[in-house]
């Protein structure tokens, strides 16, 4: 396996930074002292702390759209990889990049402008969605079901038992799979 770049081992520390000490922790000198890499390392990659934080939403959407660009061309596909890409089939703790996607989402709040990239890729998402030939009501209110629960997910607000998730999930394909036959 490969080692990663410089640039992705300070990303994976800025990570680390926000899920064991918190957004108000992340500095660059916090950053380039867990990456084991200097300043000046640091700052060739990222001169800011908000371009730091700008390459970590890029990193997490792109991440998304590599999951989404797995979607057929049948009526639905692309609200079916969105339900997949956001909800796993089986119930699981909250995975690691769900506690830097909340962590991150923390450090973005305190600099808002930071969330600009993320609102981009959410309305390219909602346009690709109506465009899905299923009614794009349907998609919108499927989108919506699974954008509050990723956000229960983060959040940690009483998210379904096992049973309850799988079985909700299921309802939503299910729905997909009703819209698009019509």
């Amino acid at each position: 396996m490969p080692r990663p770049s410089s640039k992705e081992r300070l990303l994976d520390a800025a990570a680390e930074v926000l899920l064991s000490e918190g957004a108000e922790s992340l500095t660059l000198e916090a950053v380039a002292q867990r990456a084991g890499v200097s300043k000046g390392g640091l700052f060739y990659h990222f001169p800011t702390k908000q371009a730091l934080v700008a390459a970590m939403v890029e990193r997490l959407t792109k991440a998304f759209d590599d999951a989404l660009a797995q979607a057929g061309d049948a009526p639905g596909d692309f609200l079916r990889a969105y339900v997949r890409a956001t909800i796993p089939e089986r119930h699981t703790t909250a995975a690691p990049a769900d506690r830097v996607t909340a962590a991150l989402l923390a450090g973005v709040l305190v600099h808002p402008a930071g969330l600009e990239p993320l609102r981009e890729r959410f309305a390219a998402w909602q346009v690709r969605l109506t465009e899905d030939g299923v009614d794009p009501a349907a998609a919108t209110a499927v989108r919506l079901a699974v954008d509050g629960w990723w956000a229960v997910r983060l959040l940690g607000l009483s998210e379904p038992g096992p049973e309850l998730h799988e079985g909700t999930r299921r309802y939503l394909m299910e729905a997909i799979d009703r819209a698009a036959r019509h």
